[in-house]
């Protein structure tokens, strides 16, 4: 009971925390600063997701090319920056990741 207590907590204030800055009633408003600010949280936060799992997939760092995690992602830097589709990247990517881990792993 306490967990879905927290549960229900956390989306509520998650909730307050976006309603504040998205309802244009309210009066409150951001600084271009921190605006500016705020446009570095999407990177940071995938960043700290991705960079464990790219670089430590063993809970050792693994820079080896034979590691289907770096693969996946340089080639989804790669596809995304020549492509500029997020999504055709995105697909290209896991695809090639799946086939190159089952490939290394002698899984059909």
């Amino acid at each position: 009971m306490m967990v879905f207590i927290l549960i229900l907590a956390m989306g509520l204030l998650v909730f307050l925390n976006r309603y504040a800055f998205l309802e244009p009633r309210l009066p409150l408003r951001l600084s271009s600063n921190a605006r500016q600010f705020l446009g570095f949280a999407v990177p940071g936060m995938l960043t700290a997701i991705c960079g464990p799992i790219v670089f430590l997939p063993g809970q050792q760092l693994n820079l080896d090319p034979a590691n289907p995690y770096l693969l996946g992602s340089l080639l989804a830097v790669v596809l995304v920056l020549w492509t500029r589709n997020t999504l055709l990247s995105m697909l290209l990517s896991m695809g090639l990741f799946f086939i190159y881990r089952g490939w290394l792993s002698g899984s059909p």
